[in-house]
């Protein structure tokens, strides 16, 4: 039990641990039946009403995704007595499921973001933790990584929620032994089970982690809203997302995009919550030129005072000199696992922290 202090993240981490102590990952594949189709339709096997997603919702047929997936030294699938929390990690809009791994480098021989794992799981640091790399496009054509504010493979960024609810975690808790088990519906369930995942992104990523998981806009191409949007890059607002709290106790963002909605609406999504968030870490370098004044900046403002007591542990970290790289998203990913799954029981976190780094 210790106190966790907000910090760059230690030299030695980035190098690899020794052999037996390093985590493991595999590329798999599952079905997803929440998608956005060629006719930018919402393709689900849910009832889902067509004001709450925006746009039309029809029955379709599944599609097979791929994710990457961390498992922590030890993990034996034939151990079911032993279960883990799990951390989502998002890409950012040109990237895909090999981001974190190949955006971050090796040192060593191991990915980064793998040695960074490996060291805090081996130090004691937090327990260890399953991490999932998911693709963050919920399309048709999710393999496609271009910027096309018209395309479909961008929309499926915003209707990223359906497929991670109804499809993700099902496949993640069904495959894996996990704490978490989201078919226990239960309102105990439900509750002890956000307290096991954890999510955050990078950049599009940590917009899709604010915007989808706590509550903000889903955004479309200006061509079919009618109106330029906001940002100058030809994506407009539609309708409000209901959020993922009953799903996650534990949110970051890193880098977020500009199209992250505004702190107040965040908020007032986390107020309106009955369980609203336990840890909100969101971190920005301010030298970033694509996020800390159009996404970062207004992604905070007057959020603490809209979600009000429903925001239990709010981190706002700024890394001096830091850009829109792997520098400052390795820093968020290291400093956000540690206070969601590290060994804090019965610590108070201060609710409110403003860090320079």
């Amino acid at each position: 039990m210790f106190t966790i202090d907000v910090a760059a993240v230690p030299p030695a981490y980035i190098r690899p641990i020794d052999a037996e102590l390093r985590g493991s990952i595999a590329e798999v594949s599952y079905s997803v039946y929440n998608y956005i189709d060629e006719s930018r339709r919402l393709v689900t096997n849910q009832d889902i009403s067509t004001e709450e997603v925006g746009r039309e919702t029809v029955r379709g047929e599944a599609i097979t995704k791929k994710c990457i997936v961390y498992l922590p030294a030890g993990y034996d699938q034939d151990d079911p007595e032993t279960r883990y929390n799990v951390l989502y990690l998002l890409h950012g809009v040109g990237g895909n499921r090999f981001e974190w791994l190949n955006g971050g480098g090796q040192v060593g021989g191991n990915y980064v973001i793998c040695n960074i794992l490996d060291n805090l799981i081996a130090n004691g640091e937090i327990d260890p933790v399953i991490v999932v790399f998911p693709e963050g496009r919920s399309a048709h054509n999710w393999t496609d990584t271009s910027f096309n504010a018209a395309g479909t493979n961008l929309l499926g960024f915003y209707y990223f929620d359906y497929e991670l609810r109804y499809d993700l975690i099902p496949f993640i808790e069904s495959t894996y032994n996990t704490y978490a088990d989201i078919s226990d519906i239960s309102p105990e369930g439900i509750e002890r089970n956000r307290k096991h995942r954890a999510i955050a992104g990078l950049s599009m990523g940590g917009m899709q982690a604010l915007n989808l998981a706590v509550g903000g806009y889903r955004c479309d191409s200006s061509i079919y809203t009618g109106t330029p949007g906001a940002w100058g890059n030809w994506l407009d607002t539609t309708v409000l997302a209901p959020g993922m709290e009953d799903l996650f106790a534990y949110v970051g963002a890193f880098s977020q995009a500009p199209t992250s909605s505004d702190g107040k609406t965040l908020g007032a999504s986390i107020a309106s919550s009955s369980r609203g968030l336990d840890l909100l870490y969101v971190t920005c370098g301010d030298a970033d030129g694509v996020a800390f004044r159009s996404g970062y900046a207004p992604s905070i403002d007057g959020l603490a005072e809209a979600a009000g007591d429903k925001l239990r542990h709010f981190y706002q970290v700024v890394m001096a000199g830091g850009g829109h790289d792997f520098k400052v998203w390795n820093n968020g990913a290291y400093n956000f696992v540690r206070l969601a799954f590290g060994k804090l029981d019965g610590l108070s976190l201060p609710q409110t922290v403003e860090v320079n780094i």
